[in-house]
């Protein structure tokens, strides 16, 4: 097993250098515009796991896909060129799923205002079913305990 350290700053390096060969060198009118937002190393730095989204439909999505599989190996190259790692890792592109992720919370965070919204106007003009304030003061105990003590003096005088 490697440094940690060691394989994440390979794993930056190859970032940056599989963007910058995308953006100059690969020329295939099928890549979409594609941003490389992660790679991930193994322990032993033999496997990368390039992330990347497209922006687009699906159509453009599968294009982009196939347009990656099929510079592979010029990336490949690139990255044990400008690496100058003994072995150059093998590379694997896996569509991020974080723009589909964060656009489902939002989803779910406009749903929560609406029901929200729709609380606040069912309990307008509603009053409370008991006292508005429902727990004690601390001089309301001070009554109570005032009443047990008298309580207690009584049950006493009676025996």
């Amino acid at each position: 097993m490697t440094d940690t350290a060691r394989a994440r700053k390979l794993a930056d390096r190859i970032r940056v250098v599989v963007a910058e060969t995308l953006e100059r060198r690969i020329k295939d009118p099928r890549l979409g515009f594609v941003t490389i937002t992660d790679t991930r190393l193994t322990g032993d730095l033999r496997e990368a796991t390039v992330f990347y989204t497209v922006y687009g439909d699906e159509t453009e999505r599968a294009a982009s896909a196939a347009a990656l599989e099929s510079a592979k190996g010029v990336l490949r190259t690139e990255v044990g060129r400008q690496t100058g790692v003994r072995f150059t890792p093998s590379l694997t592109f896996v569509a991020d799923a974080i723009p589909d992720t964060a656009r489902h919370l939002d989803d779910l965070l406009v749903r929560a205002r609406q029901q929200d919204a729709e609380v606040r106007s069912v309990a307008v003009g509603k009053s409370y079913a008991g006292d508005a304030d429902p727990y004690r003061k601390p001089g309301e105990d001070d009554d109570l305990d005032d009443l047990d003590d008298a309580d207690d003096d009584a049950d006493s005088e009676d025996e």
